[in-house]
């Protein structure tokens, strides 16, 4: 093992059977594990036969710990971060720790794996192509409908992460801001045992969820379609400028610009103004 690297180590978020050999290599060959919960991390590493020493790095003591984990690293040792599930920083603590590392010129290597984001996303149905990831949303109702509001618009697919204590009134805020008739998947322990996705309305699956107990239990990982009225709305404005613009540079320079500030496709945009 190479010293004085960082590695940000992906585990498993559920089936334990889902961690690579290389991550398995790293974690055995390191001089410290940075670990979110050792608790946790402790009967990963058993049951592999991994015995390395492990540090608490969690958001109470990240920023106390990050610059002791610096100094190791400046040392020559080599450290590697896991989070309690899937890939550190998603919504999980680390940003500055590797921020700190790449401040002082330390070598950072992604050891990639499962993330709940991603497999999600694949087994969603709605596009893929393009998605905005939106973490947890607020716990206080007041505060969800305003952040809400502010994704109404969204074209891009949502990707949003829930408890289980708020998904049901949850499920109803979205629907009652995006619409009933916005598609959802929501994907319910993933990997796990009781593995489920929900996929339809947000009417359709908040009623399902609403009416089965079982349903509200676990971790979830909410994929929503994103507003196709706004990607119309938006080509119309696109247009508008184009035509604008026109009267003062070529057709092709108005219409890139006008794509680039409404981030519509040229292609759409070129379609529209050829029927002029």
């Amino acid at each position: 093992m190479d010293k004085a690297r960082l590695y940000v180590v992906a585990t498993p978020i559920g089936n334990m059977d889902d961690i690579s050999l290389r991550a398995l290599h790293v974690l055995a060959s390191v001089d410290v594990i940075a670990a979110e919960d050792t608790r946790h991390s402790r009967p990963l590493l058993a049951r592999h036969g991994i015995e390395r020493p492990l540090v608490a790095l969690h958001e109470h003591n990240e920023e106390r710990q990050a610059p002791v984990l610096v100094e190791r690293l400046r040392s020559g040792e080599s450290v590697a971060l896991v989070s309690d599930a899937g890939t550190p920083m998603i919504s999980d603590p680390g940003y500055r720790l590797v921020s700190a590392a790449a401040e002082a010129g330390i070598e950072i290597v992604s050891v990639p794996g499962p993330s709940a984001v991603t497999a999600a996303l694949s087994v969603s149905g709605l596009p893929t192509d393009r998605f905005v990831f939106e973490g947890f949303l607020p716990a206080r109702p007041a505060a969800r409908k305003q952040r809400l509001e502010a994704l109404r618009a969204e074209t891009r697919t949502l990707v949003m992460f829930e408890s289980s204590h708020r998904i049901d009134s949850a499920l109803v805020d979205l629907a009652s801001v995006f619409g009933p008739q916005r598609r959802v998947a929501l994907c319910r322990e993933l990997t796990k045992r009781f593995e489920t996705v929900l996929r339809g309305t947000l009417e359709e699956v908040a009623e399902r969820v609403s009416a089965d107990g079982d349903q509200r239990k676990g971790e979830f990982v909410l994929v929503v379609a994103g507003c196709a009225g706004s990607a119309n709305a938006s080509l119309q404005d696109a247009v508008e400028l184009a035509r604008a613009l026109r009267e003062h540079v070529g057709a092709s320079q108005a219409a890139r610009i006008a794509s680039r500030i409404h981030g519509v496709s040229r292609r759409d945009l070129y379609r529209e103004l050829d029927d002029d």
